[in-house]
């Protein structure tokens, strides 16, 4: 059954219901004051005149008594048949205009219904813009349409990661070939020749390799955390800036204790992309600024550094395969931070310095473990970040 005929159907019960109600109080209220109201007739055989005999007509107040009764019957009777031709007919309209209203009120979902069949990749532009009173059909028109317009961004980026990914993924292949064809075509080749093809080769075997890998990054960010650990995120800066060639740049560390609740592999990433953004995206004799602090429950890592100006919205840079004009790399380390902070429920923001350089933070829910424990990381993050 259609919810038009279920509502119909719903519709004309109650009003039947009812109806069968209010025609049983109607002639329970009608028979008892017709009994407690009915005309009075007098004891006949207290009139003066001559006294009935139990001959001819016999008992004149039995046969009264009993006419007036048929009487009252008669008119109860009456009065139930006509109501109930009444409700059936009442009824009858009732279930017609039950109908048309259901139809009604149900046209919005038939467009709704409309709208999402015709939908597809090729049209996902298209939306239901409901009218009418803000009402419950049409807050879920508009959350329809909403829902369309997040859709569409996810097929959007979605084609446009496909297609950077491709081209990102055929460029070693072109330089392994290219080198090859080059080492072919000399029928002779020297040994010189053959190293610089098999130098050639293993530059773009190893960017194919970072490009696998970070692909394989984003994409085990965004299928969300699986494995949970108690994380000293100060510490894990520490460990990655440790670990990371800064050159010649003059970095300023600034980790306090800081625990997070998450992937400690996933975490580290984070850390190690936005310092090598940093330390790729500066000048020479520039600075790098590390920081982590604890504060109402979230836990942020800051990182600012020097550089040139980023002259393109510091926001896109988030986005797969966005990177600045000037830079090399495969455009993918912001978009494993974002990646990998969404996945642990936090946030992330950018912001571009006017003297050149960018500054990125991103924030994550803070988690409290046990106090001896906590005592010990922070006396040995206290330890491992003083300068010296």
């Amino acid at each position: 059954m259609s919810i038009r005929l279920r509502l119909t159907a719903l519709y004309g019960g109650l009003f039947v219901a009812v109806g069968a109600l209010l025609v049983a109080i109607t002639y329970g209220l009608f028979a008892s004051r017709l009994k407690a109201a009915g005309p009075r007739v007098p004891d006949l055989g207290r009139l003066p005149g001559p006294p009935f005999g139990r001959e001819g007509l016999g008992d004149p107040q039995r046969v009264l008594d009993e006419a007036l009764a048929r009487q009252r019957d008669e008119a109860l009777d009456q009065l139930l048949t006509q109501s109930l031709v009444a409700l059936a007919i009442v009824s009858v309209i009732a279930v017609v205009l039950g109908w048309m209203v259901a139809g009604h009120a149900l046209r919005p979902l038939r467009e709704i219904t409309a709208t999402a069949r015709r939908l597809s990749t090729d049209n996902l532009d298209e939306r239901i813009e409901l009218g009418g009173p803000r009402d419950e059909i049409k807050e879920l028109a508009d959350t329809f349409d909403a829902m369309l317009a997040r859709l569409a961004a996810a097929f959007e980026a979605q084609r446009r990661f496909v297609a950077n990914a491709s081209h990102e993924l055929r460029t070693p292949l072109t330089v392994q070939r290219a080198a090859v064809d080059v080492a072919l075509a000399d029928p002779e080749p020297s040994l010189r020749s053959l190293t610089a093809m098999a130098v050639r080769i293993r530059a773009a075997t190893q960017r194919h390799e970072r490009l696998i890998a970070s692909l394989l990054t984003l994409a085990r960010s965004e299928r969300g955390v699986e494995h949970y650990e108690d994380v000293d995120f100060a510490e894990t800066v520490q460990t990655v800036l440790v670990g990371t060639n800064t050159r010649d740049l003059k970095v300023v560390p600034r980790l306090r204790p800081a625990h997070v609740r998450g992937d400690p592999a996933l975490l580290e990433r984070l850390a190690v992309n936005l310092l090598d953004n940093a330390v790729r995206h500066n000048t020479p004799d520039g600075w790098i600024e590390l920081s982590v602090r604890s504060e109402e429950g979230v836990v942020t890592l800051r990182v600012a550094n020097s550089g040139p100006v980023v002259p393109q919205e510091v926001e896109m840079l988030f986005e797969p395969f966005r990177r600045r004009r000037s830079a090399g790399g495969h455009g993918l380390g912001l978009s494993i931070v974002a990646a990998i902070a969404a996945a642990h429920g936090g946030t992330h923001a950018a912001f571009a310095r006017p003297e050149g350089g960018l500054e990125v933070t991103v924030s994550l829910p803070a988690h409290v473990p046990g106090r001896a424990t906590a005592h010990l990381l922070a006396a040995g993050v206290s330890a491992r970040s003083q300068p010296g």
